[in-house]
C-alpha cells in the first residue's frame, strides 16, 4: 500500500471519528428527535408524531408557561413523558370547577379543545425547584395532578417543531 492511500485512509478515519463525536454531542446536548407515544397531548400532538426537542435552554434554566417539555417523571411514573408546563416555581396552581388558575387568575388555554374540563380539584404551591405540568388531553393524561410537581432537573428538553407527519409540520407553542 503506498503512502498516499495510507494517508487517505487515516484522513477518512479521523473524519469519521469527528463526525461521530459531533453527532453524539448534538444528540446529547443540543437537539434530539422523539416519537410521541400515546394521546395525552391531543389535540396538539398525536400518537406517533415526531418532534424536534431543543435542549440548550435547559442548561440556562429557561422555562416558560405553555412550553411543551419532555420529562422524566422519576419513580412516580413510567418512561419519558411529554407535557405542557402550566405552573412555574413558587406559583399557586389551583384546579376548580374544571378550570386552571395560577395565583388566583384563570389560565387562558387556547391550545385545548373547546369545552375541555380539567378534573381533580386541587390547590398546590409549586416548589422552588419544580414545575407543574398537564397534558392537553386532560381526560387521559397522567400528569402533575397525579404524580405531583416535576423537578426542573428532570426536564429533558422543549418540543419545538413537529416534523412528522410531513403534512402537518409546524412550530409548537
Amino acid at each position: 500500500m503506498n503512502e498516499n492511500v495510507k494517508r487517505e485512509i487515516k484522513e477518512w478515519i479521523y473524519s469519521l471519528i469527528i463526525a461521530a463525536v459531533l453527532a453524539f454531542t448534538i444528540k446529547a446536548f443540543i437537539f434530539d428527535i422523539i416519537q410521541v407515544s400515546g394521546i395525552s397531548m391531543v389535540p396538539t400532538l398525536h400518537n406517533n408524531d415526531r418532534v424536534v426537542v431543543e435542549k440548550i435552554s435547559l442548561y440556562r434554566k429557561k422555562i416558560y408557561r405553555g412550553e411543551i417539555v419532555i420529562l422524566d417523571p422519576g419513580s412516580k411514573g413510567r418512561g419519558i413523558y411529554i407535557k405542557r408546563i402550566i405552573g412555574l416555581p413558587n406559583e399557586v396552581v389551583e384546579i376548580k370547577d374544571g378550570s386552571v388558575y395560577i395565583n388566583g387568575n384563570k389560565l387562558k388555554e387556547d391550545y385545548l379543545e373547546p369545552g375541555t374540563y380539567t378534573d381533580v380539584d386541587m390547590k398546590i404551591t409549586v416548589p422552588e425547584d419544580c414545575v407543574f405540568v398537564l397534558g392537553d388531553n386532560r381526560e387521559v393524561s397522567e400528569d402533575s395532578r397525579y404524580i405531583g410537581p416535576i423537578p426542573i432537573k428532570n426536564l429533558k428538553g422543549h418540543a419545538v417543531f413537529r416534523i412528522y407527519p410531513f403534512s402537518d409540520i409546524k412550530k409548537l407553542r
